[in-house]
């Protein structure tokens, strides 16, 4: 079995992610969170780091875990009980964990909104959904009913999505923003949408969505953010000829 330098892997994906320079909520902690040995043969992704897909990865004998939720989502925490368990399985495996946050969620090219949006067939796409001034999301034009363009949502991520009926039922214009971004529902009719595909909301987004005429479809908060982390891991793959796998632990929300 071929090894590799993992540092080779981690200075790429800080260079190719721009985990340096996209702002981010300081518990992100965008890039590498744990090192390992530096010995790397097989690659593992998840969306979360959790102590399921940590021993999924040691178990699949993986050297760095790719996530977009990292370790620190809680703030700040002693390494006792589950989080010092977390560490402890890392550091047993020696398996490391680099994460990536909005720097995957705002990417060109594997980002999970882009990812996303080209996967439902969606045109001509701009950049969408304001964070302190990056674009994290994307609008693009469709051509399709309410209900057919959330079965489409359905058959890409596996799960079936809730939908707010308060938009038209031709859908046009439709703007994604992954994960929790029902905030975004004024600025998607600002931005001429029809319809904003994201993964949950709070209860007031219904009335949000209802006077702003505004469809709202929540693909679920996992199921949106599988797609960019299953694209970075596979283009690192192609990239450094190095195995990967996709350890899938849905939450249902």
């Amino acid at each position: 079995m071929s090894e590799y330098c993992i540092d080779d892997v981690v200075d790429f994906l800080d260079t190719y992610l721009r985990t340096r320079v996209i702002p981010d909520d300081s518990r992100a902690l965008n890039g590498l969170q744990v090192a390992n040995s530096g010995r790397l043969h097989r690659l593992a992704a998840a969306v979360d780091a959790c102590q399921a897909t940590i021993d999924s990865a040691v178990a699949a004998g993986a050297g760095l875990l790719i996530v977009h939720h990292g370790l620190f989502w809680g703030g700040l925490e002693p390494l006792t009980d589950r989080h010092g368990r977390r560490v402890r399985a890392l550091i047993r495996g020696d398996l490391a964990l680099y994460a990536a946050h909005l720097p995957l969620d705002c990417h060109p090219e594997v980002g999970n909104n882009r990812v996303l949006a080209r996967g439902l067939g969606l045109r001509d796409l701009e950049p969408f959904g304001d964070y302190e001034g990056l674009k994290v999301g994307v609008v693009g034009a469709v051509q399709v009913s309410r209900a057919d363009l959330a079965g489409a949502l359905q058959r890409l991520l596996g799960a079936v999505p809730r939908v707010l009926p308060t938009g038209p039922e031709t859908v046009q214009r439709v703007a994604v923003v992954t994960g929790a971004g029902s905030g975004h529902i004024r600025e998607a009719r600002e931005a001429g949408a029809d319809t904003l595909i994201t993964g949950e909301g709070p209860h007031h987004s219904y009335f949000d969505a209802e006077e702003w005429g505004v469809n709202v479809i929540f693909g679920g908060h996992y199921a949106t953010e599988t797609v960019g982390v299953k694209a970075l891991a596979e283009h690192v793959s192609q990239r450094f000829s190095i195995p990967w796998d996709f350890l899938d632990h849905p939450t249902g929300l």
